[in-house]
């Protein structure tokens, strides 16, 4: 039997999603308190790997087991076990071919900003730029990356294809907070933060958009600031 979780979770207080030894991570929590659910090891696979630090609303995974316990209320039983800071919101069995990963048809990740004067209580949850951006020209610039491309000089690490697809960017701006939102179907490692860096990059006039362009197009290897990943969120998976 298979079963799809959809958690959200507070990056700050873990070491990534992804299993590393001892050291806290959303996969180790789940991991571990599904084994004492079951009383047998469970691996959980999730639809992408977030980095430490960054947030999730709408993570979702999914894990295999032979055993049906009929009274059990998964999300009940899990949110039982695990670090409050995680939660998972709801638990569903689905078909055995369904893949957290691979059948993932849309992800919208947001990355939040202060533009005002530094607050303590955000350093965890947005970037601190503390200055004004030009917007506009952000706005402006966000338009090379619509559609496919080839984002090797935006990802981190080597891979064998760096090709994906954005199919929409959106700003949202209330007081003194800048939402920047990416709506794709694949995001390599960094991805996002480079992105969202080119742009702040853009947005305090240290570059010019030719720029970013030219080392979209592969015209450079130019490469430019990486956001921090305390501003991430993953907020939506569409299936």
């Amino acid at each position: 039997m298979r079963y799809l979780l959809k958690i959200k979770y507070d990056g700050s207080k873990f070491n990534g999603f992804q299993r590393l030894n001892n050291l806290p991570s959303v996969q180790k929590e789940l991991e571990d308190a599904l084994a004492k659910i079951y009383g047998e090891k469970i691996l959980v696979k999730g639809a992408g790997r977030t980095d430490k630090g960054v947030h999730a609303y709408s993570q979702m995974v999914h894990f295999d087991t032979n055993k049906k316990l009929p009274k059990l209320n998964l999300k009940e039983a899990i949110n039982s076990l695990v670090n409050p800071y995680l939660y998972v919101s709801e638990a569903k069995e689905v078909n055995e071919d369904f893949h957290a990963r691979f059948n993932v048809k849309k992800k919208r990740y947001e990355y939040k900003i202060n533009m005002g004067e530094y607050d303590p209580l955000k350093k965890d949850y947005y970037l601190q730029v503390n200055s004004n951006l030009d917007i506009d020209l952000m706005k402006k610039a966000s338009k090379i990356f619509l559609g496919v491309h080839d984002f090797e000089n935006f990802v981190s690490g080597q891979r064998k294809n760096y090709e994906a697809i954005i199919y929409k960017m959106d700003f949202k701006v209330t007081a003194d907070t800048l939402i920047i939102g990416f709506e794709g179907k694949s995001f390599y490692r960094y991805m996002v933060r480079s992105l969202v860096g080119a742009l702040l990059d853009i947005g305090k006039g240290k570059i010019a958009i030719e720029a970013v362009k030219n080392s979209l197009d592969k015209k450079s290897n130019q490469r430019f600031s990486v956001a921090l990943p305390e501003g991430l969120y993953l907020v939506k998976i569409e299936y």
